[in-house]
């Protein structure tokens, strides 16, 4: 059975002269993901992708900067440029109950107490204390709902549903 592959990363630049790349993340946990000695791997198109180690990270403006062991010069790294970084299903951790991955939640379909169909949530947004998960509706306005214990009652992967009790002038209509 082939791999799943979960993209945490894209590699949108070089920065500076020593091998170190600048990545917009796009995983849950960057601290875990990135971690000095954890194995990555860079797909690029029409190649096979590439297995590397993290040497170090760094937080820099909104990106992380990463090298990568064996790479220590910008000529090793230039054709990383606009490559996306990858784990295997394998590596995926798994989660305390009451934490999802990303994934998990996009696609989820939003529903009130009463089962009537809010909308589906298509992004994750991550301003700060909590998460924002943009729930998007037919032929209305966008929707922005906390994840917040008093919002969200219940969460069910397997069948893609999330129970909410909205709180006054969440949702207008």
């Amino acid at each position: 059975m082939s791999e799943k592959w979960f993209n945490v990363g894209k590699i949108v630049n070089t920065h500076g002269i020593r091998g170190e790349l600048r990545v917009i993340s796009k995983t849950d946990f960057p601290d875990e993901r990135y971690e000095k000695g954890n194995k990555l791997y860079i797909f690029q198109d029409g190649k096979e992708p590439v297995e590397v180690v993290v040497q170090s990270r760094r937080q820099h403006k909104n990106f992380d900067l990463l090298t990568f062991e064996g790479y220590h010069s910008i000529n090793e790294v230039e054709p990383f440029k606009g490559a996306i970084i990858k784990v295997p299903e394998s590596q995926l951790t798994d989660l305390e109950d009451g934490e999802y991955y990303f994934h998990e939640i996009i696609g989820c379909s939003v529903l009130d107490e009463e089962q009537q169909e809010i909308g589906v949530i298509k992004e994750i947004l991550t301003p700060g204390a909590n998460d924002v998960w943009v729930v998007q509706r037919k032929g209305k306005k966008d929707v922005l709902i906390p994840y917040i214990e008093s919002v969200v009652k219940e969460i069910n992967i397997e069948e893609k549903t999330i129970i909410i009790t909205p709180m006054e002038g969440l949702i207008e209509e």
